[in-house]
């Protein structure tokens, strides 16, 4: 079995490769004639493959709960935080083929060396920081996130700020918390049990289902970044506890 699973894992790397390379670069010679939404959902072209991809090939399934907490397409431009756990890489691919809004990821700037991904995802509207910076950073997160969030786009965080072992909790930060006080946002918590297929610092992908849970947002009027972290975590540590049990046994 674990023959066959490392077999469809090369397959699906073999797969996002091949994919990558030739979307990637339309991106690059389109994003000369083109900016904003219509570049976006040129990239998720290619994320719905990966999606498709670690599905057909290597049996990864998903299901959402809560999507109904979400703002629809028909009410317009409506902005949220979205403040997921983080566990894999397939969140960050998922996320985007999921939601009706494009989102601005927060992520450090050496993503945008890997060629093609990098290159095209260079070209989107996100905030690309240096970590090592940490008060530039985030005086870079507070200017472009409500710019981001004026715009009615959606801010996507992990408060862990890398991800976790499966069964595991890091530490929520208060970036978060902080940015959507500052916004006047409303925060959208979000359990994913992902490293139950993908594991954290691994290639292989074992076959079954992944839980999305979407928590109610949050209202942030008169809270304090501390605390209502605080309440972020509470929701989506106790979901992670129920949709992934064994992990937490």
């Amino acid at each position: 079995m674990k023959l066959v699973a490392a077999l469809r894992s090369v397959l699906f790397m073999l797969w996002m490769l091949v994919t990558v390379v030739p979307i990637a670069t339309a991106v690059v010679i389109a994003s000369l004639f083109i900016k904003g939404t219509p570049l976006y959902w040129m990239c998720i072209f290619w994320l719905r493959l990966v999606i498709w991809g670690a599905r057909w090939i290597c049996g990864v399934r998903h299901r959402v709960q809560g999507m109904e907490h979400l703002p629809t397409a028909a009410e317009g431009t409506r902005a949220v935080l979205l403040a997921s756990k983080h566990q894999s890489t397939w969140e960050t691919f998922a996320y985007p083929v999921l939601m009706s809004h494009p989102l601005c990821y927060v992520f450090k700037k050496e993503l945008l060396l890997i060629p093609f991904f990098g290159w095209a995802i260079g070209k989107l509207d996100m905030i690309h920081i240096d970590r090592s910076k940490r008060a530039e950073a985030w005086a870079k997160v507070a200017e472009q996130g409500k710019r981001i969030s004026a715009m009615g786009n959606w801010v996507i965080m992990f408060p862990e700020g890398t991800r976790s072992p499966r069964g595991q909790q890091g530490q929520y930060k208060q970036g978060a918390s902080r940015l959507a006080i500052e916004t006047g946002t409303p925060i959208v918590p979000i359990a994913v049990s992902s490293a139950r297929c993908w594991p954290r610092k691994s290639f292989l992908l074992r076959p079954g289902t992944i839980d999305i849970v979407i928590g109610q947002p949050i209202p942030v009027e008169g809270r304090k970044p501390d605390e209502l972290m605080q309440q972020v975590e509470g929701w989506i540590e106790g979901q992670m506890r129920r949709i992934d049990p064994e992990a937490y046994a």
